[in-house]
């Protein structure tokens, strides 16, 4: 027979060891037996010494009273141990019943229907004669101590001999019990609260590491480093409304569209006097000023890079130098500042109010230095490093730490192990649309998910993108989209579950940045899609064995 839901149920006295032991020997392999099962209605809670489920018959609800029991023509007693007290076993039985068979007809996943369901009194230790009876408590109702070696065939009989017309229990009810009894709507052990979890605690621990920024109070020109998950956005947003709350007319600027929108929504929700003067694209702040708004950045050709890396940033420098002094900064915040070419820091340093004592304040880390850029502040700056990780799970920080530049100390929270698809570059965009589909019927969410290329990209994002770079980057913040992208255009900006696909044509220059882009981009869950041999070539052996790479 099954014993559930405990292979050794607590019992509570003698008499209910007595009876389950009757219930083991006497039941069929089949049938099965619950002690002390509990349930709960809206008259109170309830407690069934011992559900039984014959298969064949139905289910009965035992009652257990030990000692000596007896009815004196008004009342139930029991007595022992020199004590003897009132008892109501009948309404017991009957109530318990009744509430466990509404429970269990509720459950969506029962489709027995009603069945043969009964309630039984048993009295180990007494003798109840043949004649007895009470209106609610017929004879056959009860088992005494001489009905005990023919338990379950009397219980069978209380249940077949019914004249209603119900279906007898057959094995799909015995499972559909089991099922019900595990309960419904269980709040189950969830990957995004899980995902929550662990960006409580890596944001508690980010602003810890504010203390950074007071210790910097006296120092004007200033460059953080730190690999992913570092911290260092938050730093850079942090900086720019201390400074701002101080009276300062700061700028926040980075370079790339993503990450500009997702500093742009953050200050927006800021006090007034908390926010930075402008925040955005470097770009967009020569288009304040008057700078043309030039060809599409996204065409790479020399005519476009002439434009953008040489013609923007030289007028840029000569429309700041003409600024108003209510139109400068007393300080630049830059982040991921290794994004910038040279001569993009003049036309910052010229609109500050004063080129000596203007703050700078730079967060960046060179081993995101995705583009073909190798610029730098043409000025002295204190170095800061962060070498923490707090952002990424542990799984993921220590499966893209051979990319970092330094070692990193891991804070974040566990997670699950990195998981890798191994296919050739043509299949890595089918395979990452597997993997979506698969994550969300592991329970994440579409506003969870992010899927990044590192070479083509996604259709669903060309798509997108069809209608502008806003129109584009709103899409991020849609709760009810998954998110398509590029490593590119993701630096600086994180997803809690992250699909990388990796579909480079072959590898150049810059392949490493990317590949460290892309694994770093995931707080919670990373899966990679891409040919083992190419991401072995680009990351190095360390790298394969830590994302635990098929061996060639």
């Amino acid at each position: 027979m099954t014993i559930t839901p405990d292979e050794t149920p607590r019992l509570a006295n003698a008499a209910e060891r007595k009876i389950y032991q009757a219930l083991l020997e006497q039941l069929e392999p089949n049938d099965r037996v619950i002690a002390g099962q509990r349930v709960t209605d809206h008259l109170k809670d309830h407690e069934v010494d011992f559900v039984v489920a014959i298969e064949g018959a139905g289910i009965v609800c035992l009652e257990v009273k030990g000692g000596d029991v007896w009815h004196d023509g008004a009342t139930w007693w029991q007595g022992g141990r020199g004590r003897q007290r009132t008892i109501e076993p009948v309404r017991q039985a009957r109530e318990a019943c009744y509430a466990l068979r509404e429970f269990i007809e509720k459950d969506e996943r029962w489709t027995q229907g009603r069945l043969r369901w009964d309630h039984v009194v048993v009295f180990p230790n007494a003798d109840i004669a043949a004649d007895f009876a009470l209106p609610e408590c017929p004879r056959w109702k009860v088992i005494d101590r001489n009905d005990l070696p023919k338990l379950v065939d009397k219980l069978r009989h209380v249940l077949v001999r019914q004249e209603l017309d119900r279906p007898l229990l057959g094995r799909d009810g015995l499972d559909q019990l089991t099922t019900a009894l595990s309960g419904r709507g269980l709040p189950q052990r969830s990957v995004v609260a899980r995902a929550l979890a662990n960006q409580d605690a890596a944001d508690a621990l980010t602003e810890h590491q504010a203390v950074i920024l007071d210790a910097i109070q006296l120092l004007h020109r200033v460059e953080v480093r730190g690999g992913a998950g570092s911290g260092k956005t938050f730093l850079a947003v942090e900086q720019a409304r201390r400074l701002s709350a101080r009276g300062q007319r700061v700028a926040l600027v980075c370079y790339s569209h993503g990450l500009a929108s997702y500093l742009e929504r953050i200050t927006a929700s800021w006090p007034r006097r908390q926010q930075p003067a402008y925040v955005g694209e470097f770009h967009d702040l020569g288009k304040l000023w008057g700078a043309p708004a030039g060809p599409d950045e996204s065409v790479r050709n020399e005519a476009t890079v002439k434009f953008w890396e040489h013609d923007l940033p030289l007028q840029m420098a000569e429309l700041a130098a003409e600024l108003e002094p209510g139109h400068r900064f007393d300080s630049i915040v830059v982040d991921e500042a290794q994004d910038f070419a040279d001569a993009w820091w003049d036309p910052l340093l010229a609109a500050l109010k004063d080129d000596e004592t203007g703050g700078i304040y730079v967060f960046t880390d060179e081993g995101q230095r995705v583009f073909s850029r190798h610029g730098s502040p043409p000025v002295p700056l204190v170095p800061l490093l962060l070498d923490h990780n707090l952002r990424n799970t542990r799984q993921i920080a220590n499966a893209f730490q051979p990319l970092v530049d330094h070692p990193m100390r891991f804070l974040g929270g566990e997670g699950p192990a990195v998981r890798f698809v191994a296919c050739s570059r043509d299949e890595a965009m089918d395979a990452g649309d597997d993997q979506i589909d698969a994550l969300l019927d592991e329970g994440w969410r579409e506003e969870d998910l992010a899927l990044l290329t590192t070479g083509s990209r996604h259709p669903e994002q060309t798509e997108r993108q069809k209608n502008g770079h806003k129109a584009y980057w709103d899409t991020f913040w849609d709760e009810s989209q998954v998110f398509y992208g590029h490593v590119l255009g993701f630096k600086g900006l994180e997803r809690r579950c992250v699909v990388l696909v990796v579909n480079d044509e072959g590898k150049f220059d810059r392949s490493r940045e990317r590949l460290y882009v892309g694994l770093s981009r995931a707080r919670d869950q990373l899966v990679v899609c891409g040919d083992p041999d190419f991401i072995r070539e680009v990351g190095g052996p360390e790298l394969a064995r830590r994302l635990n790479l098929p061996t060639r």
